[in-house]
């Protein structure tokens, strides 16, 4: 490849988010029948048909939309891509797209776009295409990519993920301010109104009816979850005070049985200073008033060990109901806890049986 072809060929992909088209690089001056194999030569990656990213480009979702919406304008990203672009969590095992009474599983490197002329007939390979219909007003711009609006995007995610990854993602947009759950029920719309598009309308008002905005992770969402399956209600978010008058936020409270749940999230102690702070905070809490015991939970223990975390938690529930002056209790529920692998089911939301999962 000449000099001149490679630096056209950059100057046009850096004003198109690293991206570039095939057909742009015969403009430059490549040969149409061996664009493709000197381009593959330069470094540059191929993203889809047609479509490349400069060498050196780290490829993620909002690049695969640049990729996609440069051959299809039109098309809006969406759903789980939208989501990624706002930082709403997803699952760490991935997570699967309803359509329908068929699921499709979606991975990092397929990305979700809408075609608001709902046509949904044009198949790109790693693209998942809804035809759906989109108002001026559902339609925005993050990171220099047309997504549909944070709004719009939860309501989808609602309508087309399984009810616990729903509510995840609910609690985060909540959480963050990026609507409430009032602009959520009446975007969704009411039952009668374009049954396509709302077919799954009861499990995302179902879902929205299970969200917190006081949640602090998705481990936190998940672990509330598999707690309202046994018929659990704890209290979320609850500040207390410690012996010094320092205020500390728990992450769920049983105020009846002084019991504290903390949920750690996906990550264990970061930094040995984190890990001393974090010491001293599960000290502090264990002398707050009215708390009799603290139980603390891994992101693996909530995702991959519920039977075990829910079972500690109402055996610690029972313990302290028969006793009432015991002593108090920190318990760490953490290392060498054997796995009990499968699918994770949805949490009822209602019941009074510990969710299980399969072996």
């Amino acid at each position: 490849m000449k000099r001149g072809n490679q630096r056209n060929l950059h100057e046009v992909a850096a004003a198109q988010g690293g991206v570039l088209l095939t057909t742009q690089a015969v403009e430059c001056g490549l040969r149409p029948s061996g664009a493709a194999g000197a381009l593959r030569r330069a470094g540059w990656s191929r993203l889809y048909c047609g479509t490349w990213g400069r060498p050196g480009l780290r490829i993620d979702t909002r690049v695969r939309l640049l990729a996609v919406q440069l051959r299809h304008p039109e098309w809006v990203g969406s759903h789980g891509s939208a989501a990624a672009l706002y930082g709403i969590p997803a699952l760490p095992r991935g997570r699967s797209v309803r359509r329908g009474r068929a699921a499709r599983a979606v991975g990092d490197e397929v990305v979700e776009l809408t075609d608001p002329r709902r046509r949904g007939q044009t198949r790109v390979p790693g693209v998942v295409v809804h035809a759906l219909r989109l108002a001026a007003r559902e339609i925005t711009v993050v990171a220099g990519v047309r997504v549909t609006t944070a709004l719009r995007t939860v309501c989808d995610l609602l309508m087309t993920l399984p009810a616990h990854e729903g509510v995840i993602a609910a609690d985060f947009v909540l959480a963050q301010g990026l609507a409430d759950r009032q602009q959520i029920h009446e975007a969704l719309g009411p039952d009668g109104q374009d049954g396509c598009r709302r077919r799954n309308m009861r499990t995302a008002r179902a879902a929205l009816a299970l969200t917190d905005p006081a949640s602090g992770s998705p481990a936190e969402s998940m672990a509330r979850l598999w707690m309202h399956g046994a018929g659990l209600y704890p209290e979320s978010q609850v500040e207390v005070t410690t012996p010094n008058g320092r205020l500390l936020r728990l992450d769920f409270l049983f105020r009846e049985e002084g019991l504290g749940v903390e949920i750690e999230g996906y990550t264990w102690h970061g930094s040995r200073s984190a890990h001393q702070s974090d010491i001293l905070r599960f000290n502090e809490l264990s002398g707050c008033e009215g708390i009799r015991q603290v139980l603390r939970f891994s992101g693996d223990d909530v995702f991959h060990r519920p039977r075990l975390m829910m079972h500690s938690i109402q055996e610690a529930l029972s313990r302290l109901r028969e006793s009432a002056g015991s002593s108090i209790v920190v318990a760490d529920v953490h290392p060498n806890i054997p796995s009990y692998e499968g699918a994770l089911p949805c949490p009822s939301s209602t019941g009074s049986r510990p969710p299980t999962t399969r072996r």
